[in-house]
């Protein structure tokens, strides 16, 4: 029998004749690392497993849809620990001013007219939030019919 390093111990172990890949030792440890890597190089490479197995979890939720609850009941030094990280989170984020993409409220019909808006504040918000001052410079059309609009820096922009 050949020697070999095992891949989750790094222990030598002696490799079975009949498993002729063998790179794991007989402990149970390493047995539970071996299946664990199997399921994760499988769900990572196999689309059909994947989905498999996620609707294998979502069966098994909606079978026991209060298993987390009656878990908490009986576990409080978890809720605690998970209590005071999620403390821990949100005070990381508290100083930060967070909006989300897109997130204003729907506006009423803008009228049309020439605009210039101006930059107000710089915020810690994702990229395409603008705090802006809206000053109306003209109600009227330009000459062709079509509105004529400013952008923040001044310079007029060709009509679309």
């Amino acid at each position: 029998m050949e020697c070999r390093r095992c891949a989750a111990c790094g222990e030598d172990f002696r490799a079975r004749t009949q498993v002729r890949e063998q790179r794991y030792c007989g402990k149970p440890a390493c047995q539970r690392e071996r299946r664990r890597r199997w399921k994760w190089n499988k769900r990572h490479s196999d689309e059909d497993y994947r989905l498999n197995q996620a609707m294998a979890q979502r069966a098994w939720a909606a079978a026991h849809a209060d298993y987390w609850r009656a878990y908490r009941q009986a576990h409080p030094d978890y809720v605690e620990r998970n209590r005071l990280l999620q403390r821990e989170r949100d005070s990381r984020r508290a100083h930060a001013e967070l909006a989300k993409r897109n997130a204003s409220a729907p506006m009423g019909a803008v009228p049309s007219g020439l605009y210039r808006l101006t930059p107000v504040t710089a915020s810690l918000a994702k990229r395409n939030r603008w705090t802006v001052k809206i000053t109306v410079l003209s109600r009227e059309y330009g000459s062709a019919g079509i509105l004529q609009r400013e952008d923040v820096m001044g310079a007029a922009r060709p009509p679309c």
